[in-house]
C-alpha cells in the first residue's frame, strides 16, 4: 500500500448539514463479496435483507483514528449512537436480537451520503438504555451505541439515492424492509 499522498482539498461550500436519515441493518455477512474501487464499495453479491430504521433527532456516528507510531498500526473506530423513541414489546426482541448479533450498518445521512460500517467484522452494541423516561417530555424509548473497529474508514457507497443504498449495486439483491 503506498502512502504519498494523491491531492490536496480545498474549503468546501458551506452546503453541509449533520444529522443521520436512517440506519440499514444487515445480518453479518450476508451482504456477499464487496467491490471497492478507492475505498468506495461500487459493488456487492449478496441476497439479504435490510432492515431500515428511520431517525430523527440525536443519532450519530463517530469515527476514531486510533495509531501507534511505536507499532506501526492504524484502525478506525466506527461508533454509532442511535436514539429510537417509544418503548413496544415487539422492538424490544428485535434490539435483543441486534444486541446479540454483529449486523453491517448501512448509514443514510442529511447529505445524500450512504456509507457501511462494520464491513470486516461487523458492528458489536457496546451499550445502550430501555428508559421509560422521568417527566411528562422525556424521551421514553431506546438507546443504542454500536462500534466496530476496522482497517479503514466506513466506506461510501456507490450510487445511493434518498431511501434506497443500494441502488447502484448491480450485483445484489436486497430487500429493504420497514417495518
Amino acid at each position: 500500500m503506498a502512502c504519498d499522498l494523491t491531492k490536496g482539498r480545498a474549503l468546501p461550500c458551506r452546503e453541509s448539514v449533520g444529522g443521520l436519515k436512517a440506519v440499514y441493518f444487515v445480518d453479518f455477512g450476508d451482504l456477499g463479496t464487496l467491490t471497492l474501487s478507492s475505498d468506495e464499495v461500487t459493488d456487492m453479491t449478496g441476497t439479504f435483507s435490510a432492515y431500515k430504521y428511520e431517525l430523527k433527532g440525536t443519532s450519530s456516528v463517530e469515527q476514531t483514528i486510533n495509531a501507534s507510531r511505536e507499532n506501526g498500526t492504524v484502525f478506525f473506530d466506527q461508533a454509532v449512537s442511535l436514539s429510537l423513541p417509544q418503548l413496544s414489546k415487539e422492538d424490544n426482541n428485535e434490539i435483543k436480537l441486534l444486541a446479540y448479533g454483529r449486523p453491517h450498518i448501512i448509514v443514510e445521512d442529511y447529505n445524500g451520503n450512504a456509507y457501511l460500517v462494520g464491513r470486516e467484522h461487523g458492528a458489536d452494541v457496546t451499550g445502550g438504555t430501555i428508559a421509560s423516561g422521568a417527566a411528562m417530555g422525556d424521551m421514553s424509548g431506546y438507546t443504542l451505541t454500536f462500534n466496530a473497529m476496522e482497517r479503514t474508514a466506513a466506506n461510501f457507497i456507490d450510487g445511493a439515492t434518498d431511501g434506497n443504498p443500494f441502488a447502484g449495486m448491480t450485483s445484489a439483491t436486497p430487500t429493504i424492509v420497514t417495518s
